[in-house]
């Protein structure tokens, strides 16, 4: 049924970009459905924080057909195709995880993560020396990641050489010594110095957030939605006084939000 099920759509992918297809399929390209494919990862994640099972099922197929159109305008241009993909997923996934197909061990989820760190690092050692390049190993992070992930990734990318702090206290105390900074630059009022501090003051709360094995990028989006669903409400209360949002005072809006709050 699963095989079945992929080639038809594989077949269907193929159709679409016939002579005789879909003129909007034909005109794609890689880069014409790169914002399309952020969306879509984007759209998942939306649906596993709202616990919506068909939504996910639903968000998945639409990513999954998105790798099959990459896939096809690979083809295309005589790049490679979907059999080369799915043969190198498998064969990167097996000569990842040695615990499960070969002859090493891991007990917990934190030994098979290291596991898989260090063959990761050995792999990129050897594409390095083939290049005969010196990369670094806070290379090879995607440009266009959002920046809290960035952020984190690099900090995750240093931490594994030792490059880390040992007690959260001493996170902490980074994060103050950055606010302070902020608080300077702007009794200096000099703006460029200003947007600097912000954006290390940044980086040292994604780096707590890291170091307490947290999420930045998703603590950041569940703060937003926690403020959107309050600032909802504080509307819906003041449609209900027969007000308008813009006449009210700072005082009165605050109020209202404490009310919601509490």
């Amino acid at each position: 049924m699963l095989g079945n099920n992929f080639k038809d759509l594989v077949k269907i992918m193929e159709t679409l970009r016939s002579k005789d297809g879909c003129p909007w399929d034909n005109e794609q390209t890689h880069d014409s459905l790169k914002s399309c494919l952020i969306e879509e990862v984007y759209e998942i994640v939306d649906a596993v924080d709202s616990k919506d099972c068909e939504g996910l099922k639903e968000e998945l197929a639409d990513l999954f057909f998105l790798i099959i159109f990459y896939c096809k305008i690979a083809d295309d241009n005589n790049n490679f195709d979907i059999n080369n993909v799915l043969e190198s997923c498998l064969e990167k996934m097996t000569r990842r995880h040695p615990h499960v197909f070969g002859d090493k061990s891991a007990k917990n989820a934190s030994e098979a993560l290291n596991q898989w760190n260090e063959i990761k690092k050995k792999e990129k050692e050897a594409k390095r020396n083939d290049k005969n390049s010196n990369k670094s190993i806070v290379d090879n992070v995607p440009i266009h990641m959002p920046a809290l992930q960035k952020a984190q990734k690099v900090q995750k990318k240093v931490a594994r050489v030792g490059f880390d702090w040992e007690v959260v206290e001493d996170v902490i105390a980074k994060v103050h010594e950055e606010l302070e900074e902020v608080k300077e630059a702007i009794n200096n009022k000099d703006k460029e110095p200003i947007a600097e501090e912000i954006g290390d003051l940044l980086f040292a709360v994604v780096n707590l957030s890291r170091f307490l094995k947290l999420d930045s990028e998703d603590l950041l989006r569940k703060s937003i939605t926690k403020f959107t669903d309050r600032f909802k409400q504080v509307e819906m209360r003041v449609a209900a006084l027969g007000k308008k949002i813009e006449d009210c005072s700072l005082g009165e809006l605050d109020g209202i939000w404490n009310e919601i709050k509490n």
